[in-house]
This record gives C-alpha cells, sequence and structure tokens, in this order.
C-alpha cells in the first residue's frame, strides 16, 4: 500500500500545530490506511525555530521563511496555522500560485479575504479545507457542504465561543462577577491576555460569517454581521434571568427571512429547557435547520489542541485522499447568490431590561406607557427590591423590531424618575 509520501508544509507550529501534529502521529498507521499513502510532514516555517514545543520534530525541517515552505516543489499540502490575516493571505495566495492544496484554521483570514483565496483555490481545482476554522474539533464545515447539501438552510443557530461560554458558566454557578472569571479564564488559559476578540463578540462574529457563507450559498461580508460581547452581562442579570427560567448566552444567529438574512452575535436568554442552555464551559454547540432534515445539532470541544488539531489533521487526511484520487477542488462552491442582509433595527426580538428607578407610584405605569406608544407589549415585569428610595424593575417584552424598542428606551431613559437603565438583552426562544 505504501506508495510516494504526501509531504505536507507547516505555516506556524502553535497550539493548533502541535495538537494537529499529534494527531497524524499518534495515528499514523490508521491514517496511511485510509489515505492508502503516507504522510510526511516535510517543512514547517515558525518564528522561533530553538522554541520549546508539545511535539518533537526533527530540528532539520524548520525555517523562519514560509515562502521555503509555500515554494517548495515537494510539499503537496500547505497547513496553515499561524493566525491572522497577514501574513498568511500572502502565504497562502503563494501557496495557490505554486499549485499546492491548502488546509487552515483561520477563521479571521477566512472571514475578512476567504472569498479571494478560495476563488483561487477553485480556478485552479484545488482543495481549500477549512474544518478547525469554526467550533475547534466539532464537524459542521463538511456537514454543511456534503451532509446537508440537498436541504435549504434555514437557520443556524449557536454558541461558537468557548472563553465567553466559559465566562457565562462559571457566572452562572458561581454568582460571580464577570471581571473575576475572566481574569480565572486568563490564569488557565481559557482566554487570552487581551481577551476582546472572544469577550466583544468578534471571535463568533468571524465564525458565523463562514458557516452562512456555506449554508445559504452566499458571501458574507465580515462588517455586516452585527455583534456585541458579553462585558455588559452582569451576575445579577444571570441571576435574575436563572429566575424568570432562561440561560444566558452568548449567541450566533443565521436566518432566512424571506429573500434576505439576519446575522447577529450577541448575548441572550435562551429558556432552560432549550438544548443551548445546558452547554456549558469550554464546549460549543450549533444548531442547524434545514428544510428537509428539520433541527439537527453539532456538539462538542470548541478549542483546544487536540479537538482543533482533530479537525485539521481530518482536512489533511481528506485532501490527501482527494490527491491520490485525483479528485482535487470536487467540494469547491461555484455559485453564489447575494442576499441582502436585514439592519439590526429591523430585526424582532423579546427583550430583557433591567433598570433601577424611584421607588413610588407610578413609575412602572411611566414606563409602561412609553413602550405602548411604542407598539412595544410588556410580557413580564418584576419589581425586584428597594432600597434607599429606589426600586430595581425587570422587564421582558414580546417580540418586537428592534428600532422600535431602541426608541423606547432612549425616551426611558429621558424619565426623570429613572437613575439607570443597566442592561438590555434580547431573548432568543429559539423558534
Amino acid at each position: 500500500m505504501r506508495g510516494k509520501p504526501i509531504r505536507l508544509g507547516f505555516l506556524g507550529m502553535g497550539t493548533v500545530g502541535c495538537g494537529t501534529v499529534r494527531t497524524l502521529l499518534d495515528n499514523q498507521r490508521e491514517i496511511e490506511a485510509r489515505v492508502g499513502r503516507p504522510l510526511l510532514i516535510h517543512r514547517v516555517a515558525v518564528a522561533h525555530p530553538h522554541k520549546k514545543r508539545d511535539v518533537h520534530l526533527d530540528t532539520g525541517l524548520y525555517t523562519t521563511d514560509g515562502n521555503e515552505v509555500v515554494r517548495d516543489p515537494e510539499v503537496d499540502i500547505v497547513v496553515e496555522v499561524i493566525g491572522g490575516v497577514e501574513p498568511a493571505r500572502s502565504f497562502l495566495a503563494s501557496a495557490l500560485e505554486h499549485g499546492k492544496q491548502v488546509v487552515t484554521a483561520n477563521k479571521e483570514l477566512l472571514a475578512k479575504v476567504g472569498a479571494e483565496l478560495l476563488g483561487m483555490a477553485g480556478a485552479r481545482r484545488l482543495d481549500f479545507a477549512f474544518e478547525g476554522s469554526v467550533a475547534g474539533g466539532i464537524p459542521i464545515i463538511l456537514p454543511l457542504k456534503v451532509s446537508l447539501a440537498a436541504n435549504s438552510i434555514q437557520r443556524l443557530l449557536g454558541i461558537v465561543n468557548g472563553t465567553t461560554n466559559y465566562i457565562l458558566t462559571r457566572m452562572s454557578e458561581e454568582g460571580a462577577a464577570f471581571e473575576d472569571v475572566l481574569a480565572q479564564a486568563q490564569k488557565l488559559g481559557y482566554a487570552e491576555p487581551d481577551p476582546s476578540n472572544d469577550v466583544d463578540g468578534a471571535d463568533a462574529a468571524y465564525k458565523l460569517a463562514i458557516l452562512s457563507s456555506i449554508a445559504f450559498g452566499t458571501r458574507v461580508n465580515i462588517d455586516d454581521v452585527y455583534y456585541e460581547g458579553i462585558r455588559s452581562v452582569t451576575a445579577l442579570d444571570v441571576h435574575h434571568a436563572r429566575e424568570l427560567g432562561y440561560a444566558i448566552k452568548l449567541l450566533a444567529i443565521a436566518q432566512r427571512v424571506e429573500d434576505r438574512l439576519e446575522l447577529r452575535v450577541h448575548p441572550g436568554l435562551v429558556p432552560i429547557q432549550h438544548p443551548l442552555a445546558s452547554v456549558n464551559d469550554v464546549y460549543n454547540a450549533v444548531m442547524v435547520r434545514g428544510s428537509s432534515v428539520g433541527d439537527v445539532m453539532f456538539y462538542g470541544r470548541g478549542a483546544g489542541a487536540l479537538p482543533t488539531g482533530s479537525a485539521v489533521a481530518g482536512d489533511i487526511v481528506d485532501v490527501a485522499r482527494n490527491i491520490v484520487a485525483d479528485a482535487t477542488g470536487r467540494l469547491h462552491e461555484s455559485t453564489f447568490e447575494h442576499r441582502e442582509v436585514v439592519p439590526i433595527q429591523d430585526t424582532r426580538s423579546q427583550f430583557y431590561m433591567r433598570l433601577r428607578a424611584d421607588d413610588k407610584p407610578g413609575v412602572i405605569a411611566r414606563v409602561a406607557t412609553i413602550l405602548g406608544d411604542h407598539e412595544v407589549s410588556i410580557a413580564t415585569v418584576i419589581q425586584k427590591e428597594s432600597q434607599g428610595g429606589s426600586a430595581e424593575i425587570v422587564w421582558v417584552t414580546h417580540a418586537t423590531p428592534e428600532g422600535r424598542y431602541r426608541a423606547a428606551l432612549e425616551e426611558i431613559r429621558r424619565l426623570p424618575v429613572v437613575h439607570e437603565i443597566g442592561s438590555v438583552l434580547r431573548v432568543v426562544n429559539g423558534e
């Protein structure tokens, strides 16, 4: 069965790169049997060749010049795991120009310039695989491309960022403040020293852009994905949500609305009985609604060296099989429809609002009147506590256009009896 080895060139050898190599080496015999040829790590470009890593590779494989990887005539598959847009984009463009198959786990690259690189790969009938870019070890890209390809996808609803899910889980279970749990997550390695991409929602937005492009057959501009993070979520909100029968999660939502798409990432209240409510810690889950299959859910570890390395290694195996079968480029999407994205102010949601106001008769009625004037219907209103002449009041509305609700909020903020609006969150019932 052994034939000419399929040679791999790596750009980067950090956490994900090491996880990929460990997966390839630990399962070497099975992988070779599945591919029909051995896989050989041929060249590795890193900034610091002598840095201690979790995998041991021959020092002669290392170079500090990525061009030595992408231009090497013996390299069959270039595996990019350095992250960011540049120099990754330039290296991969060069790799494609030199006829290399590509595997990447770079979500930011794909969300921002993926269309350009995928177009280059398609024109050359080259593979460009990126399963590891979304939801770590959870298979989701290939199922959307293959298993669900005969469905018209109606909706994606998911938790796709492990850092924020860990933080919200700890806030719920321990009653801890956001800042304290974030510090804990950083100490454990679940959050970066600069956690902005995760906690402000950008990471989840990148992933939603990638998933939506595949699910809806459209090129999604990352600037069209509305996103908010979880910095404004307090332990008090988590407590009140639980009392109301909800869990708070950072949600990625994409859905068809007639011929348009809603694309948004934000914290949301999910009913306790909903499957996503029990997705905790660093786990991720994506629910997909297809026209024929109905609702299906993909669940597992959303980050980490081995889970993400498993996805990258799986792509390498798939691409290697295509090389052996002379069938590269077969999963390239050839046509894309343009779909308009619904502005966030035109989307419909239920809303949770926590405010503090004067503790005296007529206050709730004044706020309710403003909501009514803007045609916002109230589902629940609860006065939680009174102290020092002020009361905390929690409101939950029925579904209403966001623009209408925002206009009502601005008027409520100007009421002399309202001291502050502490939190405003959307309620997602999963309908």
